[in-house]
């Protein structure tokens, strides 16, 4: 039991540093404004937190009781547990600050192309007033009497 949970401890290190270089990648793809790059980062992280969800589950009851857990396992064992154990929630720190950077940059844009629409949308109400002004009201050109 105590050699798994090293094992899936060591496992999801290596995802987390999976993680994180798709997160690197996924910013490259944001700045660059690369749609479909960007979606094929996304299902590889997807794949990669199943992953981590799998190893979790392993995982899960060393952690619930880590006192108890490393307390059971050599002096060897519980630095390199709690090494992996500080590696993996630093990774996550990292993985977060990236998303949440990459978030911001979306959401500029997202309010940039609104204010965009709303300007358009604007200068088109601006001309058919001006047209109205200057022209009058367009006559229908339909002959319903017919």
């Amino acid at each position: 039991m105590k050699d798994e949970v090293v094992q899936a401890l060591e496992d999801q290190v290596a995802c987390y540093q999976r993680l994180a270089k798709l997160a690197e990648l996924q910013h490259v793809h944001v700045q660059q404004e690369q749609i479909e790059a960007l979606l094929s980062v996304l299902q590889s992280r997807q794949v990669v937190l199943d992953q981590i969800t799998q190893l979790e589950r392993a995982i899960a009851p060393a952690k619930r009781d880590w006192g108890g857990f490393v307390g059971r396992i050599d002096s060897g064992q519980r630095a390199r547990a709690e090494g992996l154990l500080a590696e993996t929630r630093r990774l996550l720190e990292e993985i977060t600050l990236a998303d949440q950077n990459d978030a911001l940059v979306l959401q500029q844009r997202k309010l940039n192309v609104g204010k965009q629409i709303n300007q358009a949308t604007a200068a088109k109400k601006v001309n058919r007033n001006y047209a109205t002004a200057a022209y009058g009201k367009p006559q229908s050109r339909m002959n319903v009497q017919h």
